[in-house]
Order: C-alpha cells, then structure tokens, then sequence
C-alpha cells in the first residue's frame, strides 16, 4: 500500500492570507461635528480649548479616521489640528471616513511584505476570512506580485481560481 502524500502541503505554492498580516486592531471615528457652532462653523479659539479637555488615551493603540458627519465649513487646518492630539497615541489616523481609514491600514500594512518571495512562485490569494478585509486589498496586492509572481490564484490550495499566469518567454 501506498503512502499518501499531501501534495498541496509539499507545493511551491505560496499562500498569502490578508487576514494574518492585516491589523486587527479597534478602529474609532474622530467626528469634529460635536466641536461645531450651531453644527455649521468652527470657532477657533473654542475648538482649540475643547481639545486640550479630550482624553486622549482612549484612542491610544487604536486606528482612527478623522471625520465630520456635519454638512458644515470646515477648514483643512482643523482636520490637521486633532491629527496633532491622535499622532503620538494612535496607531494610524486618516482623515476622511472609516472607508478611507481602510484603505490606508491596508496600503500600510502591504507595504511592509517582502515582494520577493513572490518571485516566480505561484502564489494563491487566501479568499476566506474571519476578519473583513476590504475588496481594495485584493485589488493592491495584484498591482504589487503580478509582475513577480509565477501564477497568481484566489482561494485556497486545494480549491482555487486562477487569476494570472506569467507568459512563458
């Protein structure tokens, strides 16, 4: 009787789960609409003492996106100002909504894989998660191993969808 080998552990192929290198960590909305005048302007002198009272450590070691759900005049410095306060204690901010606020986690935490271990590997897409990755990550991590990968497939090992396959030379 023959041994049975399990052939997709002993394959060159490289799976890249999102979920093991993607934070997991609390995301927060900073809204500037609670710090508006009568919800349409922003005053200054009272925004800058209103942020001097906030406890700050509530957003430490948390991403934060930067926001305001008002309809109201808001100059870009103010955005920037509470970025000043988020900064030293945050993991990350953005300013915009929790969408954007995703999009840079993922461009941030993309950034930092080593692209060549993808090189003329192929490599499948892990596509099931417990945590929500967004659809933006998928789409980033194609525009950086397509040049470098050998194939690229969506889905597990033993069940995939091919995607790309490098021309032979």
């Amino acid at each position: 009787m023959s041994e049975i080998v399990n052939r997709v552990a002993s394959s060159p192929i490289i799976t890249l789960n999102l979920e093991e290198i993607y934070p997991k960590e609390e995301r927060l909305i900073f809204d500037l609409k609670p710090f508006l005048f009568q919800e349409l302007m922003l005053r200054e002198k009272d925004f800058r003492a209103a942020l001097k009272e906030i406890d700050w450590d509530q957003y430490e070691n948390k991403w934060v996106a930067i926001t305001c759900t008002a309809d109201a005049i808001v100059p870009n410095w103010a955005f920037m100002l509470a970025a000043t306060y988020l900064n030293p204690i945050a993991l990350g901010f953005s300013i915009g909504d929790l969408k954007e606020l995703e999009v840079m986690i993922a461009e941030d935490c993309l950034k930092k894989l080593d692209l060549d271990l993808f090189t003329d590997k192929p490599v499948v897409v892990k596509g099931c998660s417990e945590f929500p990755i967004p659809l933006f990550a998928y789409g980033k991590i194609i525009s950086l191993i397509q040049s470098r990968a050998k194939t690229i497939m969506y889905g597990e090992p033993c069940s995939t969808v091919p995607l790309y396959k490098k021309q032979k030379s």
